[in-house]
């Protein structure tokens, strides 16, 4: 893996799974019933299209329920590298937003995600690669790992993005940062929990840059990469408009638009910030106007 800024002329990849989003209890916000296209990587491709950050996706829906995914791609002209449809059903999450806007998320069903395994056309692209972004279900874990394993990310910079650590100790946080050299948890303890500890020392012994994000309380910054900084960055309180669903996934989109332009930790936050912030004035991860092309079969489709 290169340790430095990545060459802007070569392929930015994103991989990893799109979903579909079951707002089985939308709150009094969002009507339950709505099954539409989601999750990080989406997400966080319709964000770098209006950055203009050029990328290409690496990811698998269904072919019995992918459809609506499909047509979302397509509208928003976000390119796939190879393949898009396997046999099977779409990874799906329920989400039921609850009183405080906060979303609560579970239920995650990896669908054809369950054993991906990229293409000969998906392994040369992503080894020619300058960089590779991936979202940390357990599918895209698994291939990560083999993509490493076989050589494929040696003059690659790979960012990840740990979700909010349920998949993880920080054993295994260890383990998989050996492959990734900017890494994205969004914490939901306590700033002091031992666990947090473990992340700066995973960070400074490995020499990686880990990003903590703590809701409304602070953005912690572990960077091992030339010294051992530990930064606290404080977060200014929005009053949240829509929801917080989505907010991360802006967050990080925002974060490593600005980081691979400048290599500024301190303005990569700061422009996190703002694309997270701007995510609170939208009731779902993204707004209505971006799934209003899907028509209205798509957008309940069970």
């Amino acid at each position: 893996m290169a340790p430095g800024v990545a060459d802007a002329g070569r392929d930015t990849i994103l991989l990893g799974t799109i979903s579909l989003d079951r707002y089985v209890d939308g709150g009094p916000a969002l009507p339950s019933g709505d099954v539409l296209p989601g999750g990080g990587i989406l997400n966080m491709a319709w964000h770098w299209r209006r950055l203009g950050r050029p990328f290409r996706v690496v990811t698998r829906v269904g072919d019995q329920d992918g459809e609506p995914i499909r047509a979302f791609l397509e509208h928003h002209g976000i390119p796939l590298v190879d393949e898009l449809a396997a046999p099977g059903r779409s990874s799906s999450i329920d989400i039921r937003i609850l009183p405080d806007r906060q979303p609560f998320m579970d239920n995650f069903i990896p669908g054809v995600w369950d054993d991906l395994h990229t293409t000969a056309a998906e392994r040369r692209t992503i080894r020619g690669a300058a960089r590779l972004h991936t979202v940390l279900v357990e599918g895209a874990i698994a291939e990560l790992g083999r993509l490493a394993a076989d050589g494929l990310l040696h003059e690659v910079v790979v960012s990840a993005d740990f979700l909010g650590f349920r998949h993880y100790t920080v054993d295994r946080l260890a383990e998989t940062m050996r492959q990734v050299d900017v890494g994205f948890i969004g914490w939901p303890g306590a700033e002091r929990a031992p666990e947090v500890d473990g992340m700066r020392s995973v960070a400074f012994e490995l020499r990686r840059l880990l990003v903590v994000t703590l809701g409304a309380r602070a953005v912690r910054v572990f960077d091992g990469r030339a010294e051992r900084a530990d930064r606290r960055f404080p977060v200014t309180a929005v009053s949240v408009a829509g929801t917080t669903l989505g907010c991360g996934d802006a967050f990080i989109a925002w974060f490593l638009d600005e980081l691979w332009r400048s290599d500024d930790v301190a303005l990569a936050v700061a422009h996190g910030q703002e694309g997270g912030s701007r995510a609170t004035g939208w009731l779902r991860p993204l707004p209505d106007d971006a799934y209003a092309t899907l028509a209205p079969a798509s957008r309940t489709t069970s």
